[in-house]
Order: structure tokens, then sequence, then C-alpha cells
């Protein structure tokens, strides 16, 4: 088979006759159907290479790979063993309840990211991208999947890009790259040869997969299909790019770590203290032995703290949902709350991606247009009033009219929104004009009978129109002021057209500079009326554009998000860092992140040019300092990341465009934007705003923030109620003797608790209330906080001497319970062993109701917002009904072995329980002291 033509390395330096040739085909003509085929069977389709799907078996397989899982799976082992041992009679009841809550923990997560993957597919556009082609010289429409190289590619006003190419031929083509280089304006094209290699913005005789036709027409051959373009080769850096763990999966795993080594220790020290203080003379002492340790073993480990972990992230996922906010990963909202930095492009993200009039400049002052967006509402207005001076009125409208006669684009409202089709510049001074109901009336006078279009090298574009009342032709101008200053001879004055002298030439460039300076894009206006002596007004060349009169000048801009700059203030007042990182141009950039209030007027934004002077030392020191960065490549935006990370920042980075998906993947969490964002950037981030709103990042923080206060409440809970029942075990076999355990039973080793109470009491008490906890209402304002560093943990010093101390109180008056009724110890009571050990059964599960209410805040007393929790108080009222029927139902009381309370029973082992209640209110009391500090 002969072989395909090559592609030259760079095709923006080869003249396009040239290229063409080398590529294997006619412009005029096209390619073959017959070629066409044969090339895309060569190259590929022309799609992005995408991950290959992940089998459902591994995707279940995944839930397991967590350290909390293998101590419950080596759990189940141990008990197995020693069920085995024993005579495996009967059910093994320890190791079948553990693997169901292992497997229900399993099966939740593995739902939650199935549905998080479903909602991501439903932010896919539904129809495949079509393109243009000259094949067999004739126009075909194709998808885009199936062009190929040397394709010709017809391209029109609104089309999508569908692969990257040398043009060939452009009239008036501009084309929108934010999406690839973060530039909000418009790229006017046109195909030159370029005589030296140019960055990626400045190639202006390419054309990028990816982008969008705003104006004009053009033709281009296809050099790059796939994988084989600029948005491939950002794909490629994104396959490269190390995705880390979040802050919550790191904590986990280093909680699971911790627990693995508390379970092994005191199994080893209660099982080995038994045997030396008892001795083993049997095989069946040794299974009791090895029952206790398997006890030990579930006492120690919170069996529920996957499952709830789980279920209080999944429903944190739904809470974020119904804000729009699309979570692929369920520890990822708990990331963003984390997060002490966002790292946030700005058209389209921070910006409105809708440049808007924001100033009027004419001979008699300046106006205020008020209003953001295309939808055309607002009011001109003159120092802050009603624009009400004749003469400021009758030239603001004449240069608003001029301004959208020469003009292509349109503006239309669709279902309640407004739209427009064409270069969003020009549909600004549509939206502008119908601000004011006088000059949208004078545009309906006119209609154009030509247009000489706008190119790079006049920098200007010109329509003559005629008025449909009396036929009079009139040519109205655009363009940059001092290009089109210097084609006028004459300048309007109120209701006057005077001459313009030097003075009032140069007194109009001040007015352009000082909207430069405020970096606004500036476009003057400029008309003249026609002839129809001048030349055939079909058949306009640029050289009509002469003597013309000069209206003034407009300030242009793409404006803020109303709820950014709101938005930013409460990541502020949270202790966030907002940083923008964008590819536009620096003092745009400085003047919106001002307007914001990411900096302070004047401050300036850093260059792209100046990121590549530093070495990595230099860029964390610069990253300390500045909080814009403007003409940024792509793999500065991934330093930028690195070196904030390096910094111990937990980084949080927002984008829209292919170029922002290297960094959204190193980043802690990536956020892409769901309605301008490329699917590149959807499949690099962890979560997808469906509303592409800033405001609900901030948000998400909050309830990130919210969430982990829960699972550190719920962990507080679980842990502080395990080590009650290890304490209990390990305490009352050294103590069987003080407490009469040994005198009441003629056993070798005597249980304080059986296996199956205390898997009893974790199913019970680790379930119910912990969920409800991790569900609890934000108590304090945890916005007024600063962000937890890297180096703080979920359990920190404090909370471990917290959950020491309320486990030891639990077992305390446990054991203090079990004395209390049985004839021996400290207090000689009248009661059997089985409803002494069921009183002591009884009084811990009700020690760790009480805790459920302890454990809602580390320092707070627990009367403070008692009854804001509704879900709480169900699970206790649950946990209290379900203890009642172990201790009273005649087949509970065969498989847990208890025995009938009475009142009195019930009153005391309430009574010692809420011990551990007044006991942490004291210890809260202490916390809260100033000498403590302030509270966390």
């Amino acid at each position: 088979m002969e072989s395909l033509p090559k592609t030259p390395r760079d095709p923006s330096l080869a003249p396009s006759l040239e290229l063409a040739d080398q590529l294997g085909v006619d412009p005029t003509v096209g390619l073959t159907s017959d070629e066409a085929a044969r090339r895309l069977a060569a190259d590929g389709p022309n799609e992005l290479r995408g991950k290959a799907p992940v089998p459902v078996w591994r995707k279940l397989l995944a839930q397991f790979e967590d350290p909390l899982i293998y101590l419950l799976l080596a759990a189940v082992a141990i008990s197995l063993a020693a069920w085995i041992v024993e005579g495996a009679h009967g059910v093994p009841i320890d190791a079948v309840v553990i693997f169901a809550i292992v497997l229900l923990n399993a099966i939740l997560g593995f739902a939650q990211e199935a549905r998080a993957e479903d909602a991501v597919a439903a932010l896919s556009t539904m129809t495949a991208a079509t393109s243009t082609v000259l094949r067999d010289g004739r126009l075909a429409t194709i998808p885009s999947s199936e062009l190929v190289r040397g394709d010709i590619l017809v391209l029109g006003e609104g089309d999508a890009v569908g692969a990257d190419g040398r043009l060939l031929s452009a009239s008036g083509l501009r084309i929108a790259e934010a999406s690839l280089t973060g530039e909000s304006e418009a790229v006017t094209k046109h195909p030159q040869q370029l005589t030296a290699p140019a960055p990626l913005g400045d190639r202006i005789n390419m054309v990028f997969k990816g982008t969008a036709v705003t104006q004009g027409v053009g033709r281009a051959v296809i050099t790059g299909t796939g994988m084989n373009t600029e948005v491939g080769s950002i794909a490629d850096m994104l396959d490269a790019t190390v995705e880390e763990p979040t802050p919550l999966q790191n904590e986990v795993a280093r909680i699971g770590r911790i627990l693995g080594l508390i379970v092994i220790a005191i199994a080893i020290t209660v099982m080995g203290t038994i045997i030396i203080v008892n001795g083993v003379s049997s095989i069946s002492d040794l299974v009791i032995v090895l029952l206790l340790g398997v006890s030990l073993a579930v006492a120690a480990v919170p069996e529920g703290l996957p499952a709830i972990l789980s279920v209080v992230l999944s429903i944190g996922v739904r809470r974020m949902a119904k804000r729009n906010a699309v979570v692929k990963q369920l520890s990822s909202v708990e990331a963003l709350g984390s997060a002490s930095v966002i790292c946030t492009d700005k058209t389209g993200t921070l910006t409105r991606n809708e440049m808007t009039i924001e100033r009027v400049v004419t001979s008699s002052g300046s106006v205020d247009v008020t209003g953001v967006g295309y939808r055309p509402q607002g009011a001109v207005l003159h120092n802050g009033a009603p624009l009400s001076d004749p003469a400021l009125r009758l030239e603001t409208e004449l240069l608003l009219g001029a301004g959208s006669l020469a003009n292509n684009a349109q503006l239309a409202e669709r279902n309640g929104q407004w739209e427009i089709q064409g270069d969003p510049t020009e549909a600004a001074f549509l939206v502008a004009a119908a601000k004011l109901d006088d000059t949208a009336t004078r545009i309906d006078r006119f209609e154009r009978t030509a247009e000489i279009p706008f190119t790079s090298d006049r920098k200007m574009m010109s329509a003559v129109c005629r008025e449909k009342t009396d036929g009079a032709p009139v040519l109205f101008s655009k363009g940059a002021p001092d290009v089109l200053l210097d084609r006028c001879t004459r300048i309007q004055v109120g209701t006057e057209v005077v001459e313009l002298t030097d003075d009032l030439k140069r007194r109009a460039l001040d007015d352009v500079e000082a909207l430069s300076a405020e970096a606004f894009r500036t476009l003057g206006v400029a008309y003249r009326a026609l002839s129809d002596d001048d030349q055939p007004l079909d058949e306009v060349d640029e050289s009509i554009e002469n003597g013309l009169v000069y209206a003034g000048v407009v300030g242009i801009i793409d404006p803020p998000r109303d709820e950014a700059g709101r938005a930013i203030a409460e990541a502020h007042r949270a202790g966030i860092r907002v940083i923008m990182i964008t590819g536009d141009h620096p003092s745009t950039a400085a003047r919106i992140a001002a307007d914001l209030g990411i900096i302070a007027p004047g401050q300036r934004a850093v260059t792209g040019t100046e990121l590549d002077a530093l070495d990595d030392n230099q860029l964390r020191e610069k990253v300390r300092e500045f909080s814009v960065y403007a003409r940024v490549a792509p793999e500065h935006k991934l330093r930028l990341v690195d070196a904030l990370q390096d910094d111990g920042q937990i980084v949080a980075m927002t984008g829209d465009g292919v170029n922002d998906a290297p960094a959204l993947k190193s980043a802690d969490i990536g956020v892409a934007m769901g309605i301008t964002g490329t699917e590149v950037t959807k499949e690099a981030a962890r979560m997808i705003l469906a509303d592409d709103n800033f405001a609900t990042i901030v948000a998400a923080v909050r309830q990130g923030r919210v969430i982990f206060d829960n699972i550190r409440k719920f962990l507080r809970y679980l842990l502080s109620s395990n080590m009650g029942e290890v304490l209990t075990v390990f305490l009352g076999v050294l103590l069987a003797g003080a407490i009469g355990l040994s005198e009441a039973s003629n056993e070798a080793i005597v249980l304080p608790l059986l296996a199956t109470q205390i898997l009893w009491i974790n199913l019970l008490t680790d379930s119910g209330p912990a969920l409800a906890m991790g569900v609890d209402p934000e108590i304090d304002d945890v916005m007024a906080r600063k962000p937890r560093k890297l180096s703080d943990r979920a359990i920190d010093g404090r909370m471990w001497g917290g959950i020491l101390s309320v486990g030891f109180v639990m077992a305390v008056v446990t054991l203090l319970t079990i004395d209390l009724f049985l004839p021996g110890g400290f207090v000689p009571g009248e009661d059997s062993l089985e409803v002494a050990r069921t009183a002591g059964f009884t009084t811990l599960v009700l020690a760790q109701l009480f805790n459920a209410l302890n454990a809602r805040s580390e320092v707070t007393s627990a009367f403070h917002g008692l009854f804001t929790n509704g879900w709480l108080w169900g699970a206790i009222a649950l946990s209290l009904v379900l203890q009642i029927a172990v201790v009273n139902l005649p087949f509970l009381q065969v498989a847990f072995g208890t025995a009938p309370l009475g009142l009195h029973h019930w009153l005391i082992c309430t009574a010692l329980a809420s011990c551990v209640l007044w006991f942490d209110e004291l210890r809260k009391i202490v916390l809260r002291s100033p000498l403590f500090g302030t509270p966390k």
C-alpha cells in the first residue's frame, strides 16, 4: 500500500499551496472519497485517545482496597478459624455479620461512583460534531471523527473547528481560541506564511481542533487529527500527570494503619496476660482465648466506619448535585472543604464570557452603560444620573447606532435566554444600542447594501447602508481608534460636525489611552454620508473609507459574574486564597482581579514569560506574593499548582479549557465547567459544575467543611465507644476476681461480655447514631475558620485524649454495674451472672447513646442545639427499643446470652451510664477555659 504523505513539523512556516501539494490534495477539488477512507483506516478516527473502560468487577474490587477493610476481613478469618476449632456448630454469626458489613460498604461505594459516572455522561453532548469538507469536488458534511489529513476544511461563522489545519484562504475570519489558549478575544486569522516559529496563540495562519469560528469564512488543509493535534498534545501531558490521593483518603488510610497496630497490640497483650495469669490447659481454654482476641478485634475496629463514611459522603454528593455540582469521587467533597487555595481561570469562570460595552466616550463627555451580558437590560448614565444632556445623548445614539450597523452579529431571545450569533464584540454594540430605545429605532431605518470586511492589516470594517425612507446612503465604520482617526477629517460635536483639528484628535487619543489604562478593549466608530456618485454602492472598496466623521470610542470588557465577587469574599473570609491563572492580557487580568477583590487595585499580574525565567525555588517564593498570572501556557499552570502544593497548600483548580486539564488532574481537586468545559477537562476533573458558577465552588467548600466536621464527630463517637468496649473486656478479665466474675462461674476464663454481645453493641450503636451524626447540621460558622493544614489530623492529640478518657469512664461504669449485681466483688449483689452481665451489657449500650450527644462537639456543651438533629434522636430511640427487645424477647435472649431485667436494674443502668455525659461536660468546661486557648 502506498504510504501516506507526511506533514511538516510546523505547518505555519510552509507556503499553503506547497503544503497542500505535500499532503497530496488539490485545494480546488479536495480528496477523493476512496483516498479519504484509506487515510482514515491508516491514521484512525479524528478522536482523542480515551481511557480504556474499567471492568465492573475491577470497580467492585477497588471498593475493598482500604486498610479498614483489610482489618475487617482479618477479623472474619479469625472468627471463622475460631468457629472451626470450636467444632463448626451452628452459624458463625460474627464472621457472617462482619462480612455483610464489608459487602454493604463495597456496594454503597460502587453504586455512588456509578451514579456519578452517569451524571458526567449526561453532561456530554448527545449529538456528534460535524464538519464541512471539500471531497470529490463537492461540499460534504461529515462527522468530525472522519476528518483526515489533507482534507480541505470549509469554515463558516458558528462552526466548530474539527481538526488542526493550515489556512488556504480567509475573509474576515475570526476564531475564539479561549478553550485552548485562555485568550478571551477572538483571534483574526489570515493565510499568510509565518517567517518564524510563533507561540500557539500567535499562529494566525493555523486553525485548531476544539476552537470556534465567530466571524467570516475560510478554507484550510487539515494537517493533524486526533492525538496529533494541539488538543491531543495536551491530552498526552494529561496522561503523564500523576493523580494524587485526596487529604481524606490519606487520613482514612492513616487511621486504618493506627487501628491495625492498636488491634494487634491489644490482642497480643490481653491474650498474653490471660495465658500468664490463668494458664491454658486445654484446647477449650485456647479457643476461649482466641475468641477473646476476636472479640477485642471486633471491639477495637469500628466495622461500620467505611460504610458510614461512604453514606455521609454520598449524602454530601447529593446535596452538591442539588447545587449543580457533580462529584465523581466521594472523597472529593471533603477535599474541597480542605482547600487553602483555589486556582481559577478567568474567561467563563470568573467572567461571563460575554463582551459588554461599559463606557462610551464622545466629544461632549462620557457615559456609563449598566447591565452585563447579552440581556439588553440596563441604563445609560452620565455622572451617575440618567443621560439627559441633549448633545451627549445625540452623540451616544449616533455612536452606538453606527457601531450596530457596521456589524454582522445577531442577538435573539430563545426560551428566556439571550443568545448571539457572530463575534461577541460586535454583539456588544447591539446590546448597548438596545438599552437606548431611540438608537434601536434609528437602526431599523437602515438596510445594508455592501460591506468592506475586517482584516488584521486594516484593523477596521465598514458597511454601506441606505435609509429606507429616502434612500440616502451612509458609510458606517468601526475599528482600532488610531487607525480610524487617521481616516477622519471631521468630528461630531453635539448636532454639529466640525473639523478634526490636531487638538481635538489629541484629546480623542487621550480618551482611548484612558480607557486602555482601565483594561478596556477600545473600538472607535465613524461615519460619512455618501452619494450615488462616489462608487457603485454595491461594489465598494476601502478607498471609500476616507473623509470620515469621528463619532467616539467605546470601552468593552468581559465583565465579572455578579456572584463571583461575593463568592471570592466568602472564600477570603474562610481563609482561602483565590489565584487567577489566565491566558488573557495582563492588564485585563489585573483589572478583573481587582474588580473581584482578588488583588488590591494597582497590583500587577505576573506573565508566563516571567515564570519561564524562574527556577522551582524562585517560583515557590513568587506564588506566595502574587495572585494573578496572565499570558500563561498549560505547562505554567501545572508548575504553579505544583509550586503551591510544594509549599504545603491544598489546591483546588478550576477551569473549562483543554489547556486547564493537566493542572486539574495534578491539583488536590480539579473542578471542571459542565457547560463550557471540554470533554478532556471533564475527564481530568474530580468535580464538574453543571452551571459553570464559581459561587458553587464556595458552596462546595462550606459543604466539605461541614462534612469533615461530621466525620470528626462520628470518629470521636465510634472510637471512644469502641475504646469503652475494649477496656471493659480488658479490665474485666484482669479484675475478674475483684468484681466477682471468677466466683460466679466454674469456667477457667470468664468474660465480662460475650463476643456476640460486643458485636450487637457495635451493630446497634455504631450504625444509626454514627450515621445520624454524619448528617448533623452546621452548628458553628465553618467559613469563619482557617483551612486545615496538611499536617492537621482528623484525630489530633486532644481528640485522642477525649477518646481514651470517655472510653475509660464507660468501662468503669460497665464493670461497676456488673459488680453491683454479682454476689461477690467490691459491692455484694444478689443476681446471677447472666443478669449481671446483661445489666453491664445494657449500661454500656446506654453509655454509648449518651456519648452520641457528647460527641457532636469537642468543646461545646451537649445541651447546645440539643434537638437540632432529629435523625440522631430517632437513631437513639431505635437503639433503645432494640436493646429492650434483646433483653426481653426469648429468642434474642438465647442468641445473645441475655436475661430479663427489672425496673430497678434499668434505673441503675441508666444512672450509671449518664456518668459519661456528666464527665464529658466537665471536661469541656475545662477545655473552654482560657488555659486551653481558642477551641477548635
